[in-house]
Order: structure tokens, then sequence, then C-alpha cells
């Protein structure tokens, strides 16, 4: 591929220079109309054939990852570093416009150690075909968002990540499941609020939210320390600690020590207060690792299982659940052990039927 956009570029500035040079030809002709207007051409022939030269070799030497120095390339052409200067110019500017069009993106910087020029940073701003058709199948699978959000979000994917050439091939290939979308029953548009959350967890500030609760259908305020966002499932949910003691007496787990999980799309008001919160960075709520062992988003203890899987495909069972272990493999399946929060365990220990048997 980097091949490939060498080539394209060494052959688009031939071309341009080229094209440059039959127009300067024909005004060179009409001014120069006389005895000296053939002795003229032939000067600005070479002067255009010099610099073609000249820029395709510095194009060269950037694209190979060398230095180049003003003083060495003027010494070299025999020509003053001013003329070395544009064509540097006419290089970056053709990379700006790679840029635009196709999304190569390669910056020439100067090396202020080295005292010359770099090409730095060559890579692509644009998706392949394959990625933003699995990146375009994901979000639509996720069903996560409201149809118009969907939408919206599709269009900007394929508008500002898709090359020019490719856009009409790829949303042939998703208009059909964008046309068959199906939003989430709750209907509610999530976006800023995810974003205003994502800024106080940031910002280690506290938010208090009018959220509703899905045992008994009733609707509570509560002064939160968000701590992180994760998905599962079609929803979007939020690990926050209660910053009030009456109602953690409530609570199932008396003095959880791990956060309460909520559903964003479920939060009907939100505000971001003035006041922080403070967690010292050696007691820092490592996302990733709770992210582990929620993968139901129930609340609750944090305990280990222990089951026998005999079913056609244990990787699905050590994807579903990331701690697991495969302790022993025996003529009745598989013996697995992991680590997990709250009850949703058994939910989905039931959800599989014979081919799970705790022990």
């Amino acid at each position: 591929m980097l091949f490939l956009y060498n080539l394209f570029g060494v052959t688009r500035i031939l071309f341009t220079f080229l094209y440059n040079l039959w127009v300067c030809n024909a005004i060179s002709v009409q001014k120069l109309w006389g005895d000296n207007s053939i002795l003229g051409c032939m000067r600005m022939i070479e002067d255009k054939s010099a610099k073609i030269e000249r820029t395709l070799y510095i194009y060269t030497q950037l694209l190979n990852g060398n230095t180049v120095k003003k003083n060495f390339l003027a010494n070299k052409f025999n020509v003053n570093e001013r003329s070395i200067q544009r064509d540097i110019d006419d290089i970056r500017a053709y990379l700006d416009t790679q840029s635009v069009d196709n999304g190569m993106m390669g910056s020439i910087i100067y090396d202020y150690k080295e005292k010359g020029y770099k090409l730095e940073s060559t890579s692509s701003l644009k998706l392949t075909n394959p990625e933003i058709l699995a990146i375009s199948k994901i979000l639509l699978d996720s069903r996560a968002f409201t149809r118009r959000e969907m939408e919206a979000l599709m269009d900007k994917l394929v508008d500002c990540c898709v090359p020019r050439d490719n856009k009409d091939l790829v949303k042939s290939l998703i208009n059909n499941e964008e046309f068959h979308y199906i939003e989430p029953q709750h209907k509610n548009d999530f976006l800023d609020k995810l974003w205003q959350i994502a800024n106080a967890v940031y910002e280690c500030r506290y938010i208090e939210v009018t959220y509703t609760r899905l045992k008994e259908r009733k609707t509570v305020v509560r002064k939160l320390q968000p701590l992180a966002i994760m998905f599962s499932e079609y929803y979007f949910y939020m690990a926050a600690f209660i910053d009030n003691e009456e109602t953690r007496k409530d609570f199932d787990v008396i003095n959880d020590s791990y956060p309460t999980i909520y559903r964003i799309d479920r939060i009907k008001e939100l505000k971001v207060l003035n006041e922080r919160y403070h967690i010292p960075y050696q007691n820092r709520f490592q996302e990733g690792e709770f992210r582990k062992r929620i993968q139901f988003m129930f609340g609750g203890k944090l305990r280990k299982v222990k089951f026998r899987y005999s079913g056609l495909s244990i990787e699905s069972v050590l994807d579903r659940l990331p701690t697991a272990k495969v302790l022993e493999e025996t003529e009745d399946g598989y013996i697995v052990e992991a680590e997990v929060f709250g009850d949703g365990i058994d939910m989905w220990f039931r959800g599989q039927g014979e081919s799970i048997e705790e022990l």
C-alpha cells in the first residue's frame, strides 16, 4: 500500500510539473516571438526539467526516511537555497492535498537536531473498506442508539472516514441494515448525557441525577461520584459511588466497597456539580479489572463460581467470562472457574440449559 501511495505521489507531481511546463512554454513562445523565441523556450524547458528532477529527488529522499538539507541540495543541483525551499513547499502542498482527498497524511517538519527536513507520520487517516464495514456492523448490531442518533453517527462515519471513491460502495453495503434498524425500546437520546458524565469522571466532579429504578419503577435523586462508563448488550452504564450513607443502608450489600451500576438511558435529569471528590492514585478505580467481573451489569458481592460445561464451544464461555479459567478437561466436558459480581451469573447459567452444571 505504501509503495502504491509513493508511486502515485511521484506520478502526480511529475504530471503536475509537465502541465505547468506546457503552459509556460506556450506563453513564452508568444512573448518571445522573434529570433530569441527558440532559445527562450529551450531555457525554460531546461529550468522546468531541472525543477522536476530536484523535486522528485527530494520527495524520494523524504519517503525513504532521509533528512534533506537545503545547503547540500543547493550545492548538488547548483541552485540557491530559496529554490530548494520552494521545492519543499511544493511537496508540502501536495501532501496537504492528499490528506484531504485520499486520507493519506505526511507532514514535512524541520528537525533542529539534524538541521534538515524530514517526512513524519505518513499514515492513512481514512478507514479501509473492511474496517468501515466491520465498525458499521458493530454499531448497527449494538442497537444502542435511537434511530435518529444512529443515522447521524453512520452518516458522519462514512463521510469522515471513507475515501471519496469508496463512499458509494460502503453506503450500498450498509443501507439495507440501516433501513431495517430497530431502535431500543426506551427511545431516549442520551449522547449529551454520556459526554457530561465522561467529563465529570475526567474532572472528578460529583453529579446529581434523577434516576428511574428498575425495581418498583420508582424515581430517586442521587448524589454520585461517577467512576466509569461501560457498554453491555444494548445499553450504556455508569459505575458510581453513592455519596449518602443513609441511602446505602437500604442496599443488599452494606458497606459495599464496589460501585453501583446505573443505566444511562434511565437518567432523566443530570447535573454536574462544582464540588470535586478525590481518590488517591493507588486507590483509583480499575475500570478494566472491574469490567472483567461484571459481565451482566448486576451489582452485588464479588464471588467465585465453579461449573462444568458440556456444550460445543468452550471458547464462547471464555469470551463471555473474561476471568474464566479451564481447570480440567474431562470426558463430560470442561471444569471452569470464574470470578464475577452479583447474581447475574445465575441467570446466565439457567439460560444455558443442560450444557452448564454449577458445582
